[in-house]
């Protein structure tokens, strides 16, 4: 069977993972498109053989549509993930889940009300070798039970567009999903402190930002975002146990010895550093779909508590950058535990 996905979206991301559905992932076909610019939609479609849809809405209703692909502007997400709910279709959705955490309980209402999971969202970084690796370590025990997480997330330069609380709610919400997996464990509450601020941005931007995490468990996670670092790409993560610690390792490259110094590259964006992630994510929610199973990977209600603790984070970082408790929802059964 060859998986036949609609896709709703056809901007930057939306292009990547059209080429990963076509030239990468076997098993599925992309054989609809739809965005917001009609010539986008059109050239997107020709390239790939698919047909061209109005809107959303009529994209999800096609009978010839399995499962739908949602890659447009965030605040469209809901409204897209919900269409596909009611007609019963499997939905991957890039994060945000939604832009609000009211829309994310109507997504996650109109699961529970169908009785399966239907939605994945797309935190890729559960599907990265290095991360898996971690959480094997974790669940094994050998380090004891954590104490403590320290994690980096750098990158060169953002535009101009990039405004201060999108440093929680667009960066670091990779960490805080991949972090209540990594741990098994919910995060309770969230504070944003800002040191000296570097000259390499833009006069509106705080940059960079220390994020502080407390979990149900009590372990203290610390988060340096650091949008503007000048040198490159950088993900680091280290979480310290009772018995011993464990690292994220660095994506593999060579050194290069030269002119009397020895180093590696470093990348320079998220597509490089995380492709093969993104590969791994598509190939296993395609499996789920062709076998007719629920989707594995995170789950409408990890958007949703993506969503309440970005949320917390940026009322700590807008207000005295004070801690602010995270107020979730009881989870649904729905959903199973945390691992």
């Amino acid at each position: 069977m060859t998986v036949r996905i609609g896709v709703i979206g056809a901007g930057m991301i939306g292009q990547e993972h059209i080429r990963r559905l076509t030239d990468v992932v076997a098993g599925a076909r992309v054989t609809a498109v739809t965005d917001i610019d009609g010539a986008r939609a059109d050239e997107t479609a020709a390239r790939v053989g698919a047909a061209t849809f109005p809107d959303g809405p009529a994209l999800v209703a096609a009978d010839d549509i399995d499962a739908v692909l949602v890659t447009s502007w965030g605040p469209t997400h809901a409204e897209h993930v919900l269409d596909a709910v009611a007609a019963g279709k499997p939905v991957f959705c890039e994060k945000p889940l939604a832009t609000s955490a009211e829309d994310c309980l109507r997504i996650v209402e109109a699961e529970r009300a169908h009785g399966r999971r239907l939605v994945q969202v797309g935190f890729m970084r559960r599907y990265d070798a290095g991360y898996r690796q971690l959480k094997e370590v974790l669940d094994g025990g050998s380090i004891g039970p954590p104490l403590m997480v320290h994690c980096a997330h750098r990158n060169p330069t953002v535009p101009d567009a990039y405004h201060s609380a999108m440093a929680a709610q667009d960066t670091a919400v990779h960490e805080i999903d991949v972090l209540r997996w990594m741990l098994a464990d919910e995060i309770v509450s969230a504070q944003v402190v800002t040191p000296r601020s570097t000259s390499k941005r833009f006069a509106h931007l705080k940059d960079p930002q220390i994020m502080l995490f407390e979990t149900a468990k009590g372990v203290r996670i610390d988060l340096e975002v650091f949008v503007n670092c000048q040198y490159g790409y950088d993900i680091q993560c280290e979480t310290v146990g009772e018995d011993g610690l464990v690292r994220l390792p660095d994506p593999a490259a060579v050194g290069i010895r030269t002119a009397g110094r020895h180093g590696t590259a470093v990348l320079q964006d998220w597509k490089g550093r995380f492709a093969d992630a993104f590969d791994t994510e598509f190939r296993e929610w395609v499996a789920s779909v062709e076998a007719g199973d629920e989707p594995t990977g995170p789950s409408a209600w990890d958007g949703y508590a993506a969503t309440v603790i970005t949320d917390a984070a940026v009322r700590s970082l807008e207000s005295d950058q004070q801690p602010v408790t995270v107020d979730m929802k009881p989870r649904p059964a729905l959903y199973g535990g945390l691992a």
